[in-house]
């Protein structure tokens, strides 16, 4: 064994920096305490709230203040034709369902409330479509839900929903179709104004795709998008007409990627990433540094501009076997 060699004179030893990152500890106590939560009738939020209760033929179970912020609830007892589900949820599934109509039969009991706030016309519950039509096939008479006098919570729940994600078409729709309730109700509201609810500015501009094309691969632009996409200091209806315009674009450049798409089948490559690949070689932003708290490296107008320049100049001859193999192994999920 060779001795070590021993460093020039003169010459500092390089040290390098062990960085640590503080953890996060639990915060200040907040919210009213146990026995401090029980709220009684003669509260004005829940004697506002027992009253369209009692006159949709309900009764009012209890009343408390959230742990939270020590907001008034109310638990209640309300005839199930008077609650139905926000109309920008995502869309029923029938066999979910029907799996829970069977589910809660085989259990023997109804026990998740659902979330309702008071509408012009009943209630709304903003995350129970699902077993909303799992009580009607049951035939059930009434449903146990949770109320608040909040209205701005039905545009909030989506982003509590973090147990299991919906899928990406699902949450895009959800929050295109919420955007365009918003628009309604407060269009003088700006499109940033509201992005806790909306999570993500491209949930925005591929729900406008997913309206118009149901199947639309969204996945694959997804991780550019993000990238780049912002929400707007723009009011609603404006930057709702912006989104349909840059998802129409984004169509247009699926259609050609399809085309391309078809000529490496016809090549003889099978795979499910055949997609990925020719939109991760268009990709304008795929080769630039993403670094945290930057501008995007460009507009949306720009991004969009580039990659329909790079898919019009796309040759499939120089996709490679190995290169699916690259993108299967980084490719997002449809969900």
């Amino acid at each position: 064994m060779s001795p070590a060699k021993k460093a020039a004179p003169g010459t500092k030893k390089a040290t390098t920096r062990k960085t640590t990152r503080r953890k996060r500890g639990p915060a200040e106590p907040r919210g009213p305490e146990a026995r401090e939560a029980a709220l009684d009738r003669g509260d004005e939020h829940v004697a506002a709230l027992s009253d369209k209760i009692e006159k949709a033929k309900g009764a009012v179970l209890a009343a408390y203040r959230d742990p939270y912020a020590g907001a008034p609830l109310v638990l209640a007892s309300l005839p199930l034709a008077t609650v139905d589900a926000t109309p920008f949820q995502r869309d029923l599934s029938r066999t979910h369902a029907d799996r829970l109509a069977v589910a809660i039969g085989a259990s023997g009991l109804f026990l998740d409330p659902v979330i309702a706030i008071p509408s012009a016309d009943g209630f709304w519950s903003p995350n129970g479509r699902h077993r909303l039509a799992a009580a009607k096939q049951l035939g059930l008479r009434s449903i146990t839900a949770l109320l608040t006098d909040d209205p701005a919570l039905a545009y909030r729940i989506l982003a509590l929903n973090t147990e299991k994600a919906h899928n990406l078409r699902d949450r895009a729709l959800e929050v295109i179709r919420m955007a365009r309730s918003l628009a309604k109700e407060s269009p003088r509201s700006k499109e940033s104004e509201h992005a806790t609810s909306f999570e993500s500015p491209a949930f925005l501009t591929l729900g406008a795709a997913y309206e118009k094309r149901d199947r639309f691969a969204g996945s694959s632009y997804q991780s550019m998008l993000r990238r780049v996409d912002r929400f707007m200091d723009t009011a609603l209806p404006a930057a709702l007409r912006q989104r349909e315009q840059w998802a129409v674009r984004l169509m247009d450049i699926d259609d050609r990627v399809a085309v391309h798409v078809k000529t490496l089948q016809e090549r003889g490559m099978k795979s499910p990433y055949l997609r990925q690949v020719v939109v991760a070689r268009c990709n304008p932003v795929r080769w630039i540094p993403a670094k945290k708290g930057e501008k995007p490296p460009m507009t949306m107008a720009e991004l969009l501009t580039r990659m329909t320049a790079n898919v019009r100049k796309f040759d499939p001859a120089k996709v490679r076997p190995q290169d699916l193999a690259i993108v299967a192994a980084v490719a997002p999920e449809e969900g």
